[in-house]
């Protein structure tokens, strides 16, 4: 079975119909104003449009409160809540019950010690997501989207109860590799298949999508 894709941070047509032609299986919209790859309800949902029947649209937020994810799904069919931020157990817990929609939990990856937090999201959340940590000192460090990579030999052999995502630092370069080192089934790009930050291109879209079917 080829590994599953999500192409995050999509902010036009051109980027939307790229993953659908390359085999997408998951589409991320970015509502966090920081992030260059951010978009407003209104477009998002025009955007998702795009994704037809075959293409999940991911609602990406970080630390939401209520109002905003119902603002959100009025405007954009979501059929994934991916949380970002420091949200706790519980707070993953309210969102899913709330909203009635499959949640996705990000967890931030440095260390092998970061993995335990992943352990009480298991029975709340429907996916878990690792990426890349940033440091501490990086200047204008994102929950996500930094183009950082973890030691992908973290999650070697770990066995989980539900499905994850490997996230950080992916590229058409390393997928192959971090497939490998891993054993992800499913992966998230975002700044990987950009000409820069915030900006999608097609092409690398589609060679990325090319390689995940492969592996």
């Amino acid at each position: 079975m080829a590994v599953a894709a999500k192409i995050c941070g999509l902010t036009d047509p051109a980027a939307v119909a790229a993953a659908v032609a390359g085999g997408a299986r998951y589409g991320g919209f970015v509502f966090y104003p920081p992030s260059p790859r951010s978009v407003s309800p209104a477009a998002a949902g025009a955007l998702a449009t795009g994704l037809g029947a075959r293409v999940t649209a991911v609602g990406v937020f970080v630390d939401p409160g209520d109002d905003l994810l119902a603002e959100v799904l009025t405007h954009a069919p979501l059929g994934l809540i991916q949380l970002h931020g420091a949200e706790t157990p519980e707070r993953v817990a309210a969102v899913r019950a709330r909203f009635a929609i499959p949640v996705i939990k990000a967890i931030a990856i440095a260390e092998a010690d970061d993995l335990a937090r992943a352990e009480s999201y298991q029975p709340v959340a429907d996916w878990l997501m690792f990426d890349a940590k940033p440091p501490k000192t990086m200047a204008g460090g994102l929950p996500g989207g930094n183009a950082l990579a973890f030691d992908w030999r973290l999650l070697a052999g770990l066995d989980w109860r539900r499905p994850w995502m490997l996230s950080g630092g992916l590229k058409e370069d390393n997928l192959a590799e971090a497939v490998a080192i891993s054993g992800a089934r499913a992966v998230d790009v975002s700044s990987g298949v950009e000409d820069r930050p915030g900006t999608k291109s097609p092409a690398r879209i589609g060679r990325f999508l090319d390689l995940a079917r492969t592996l």
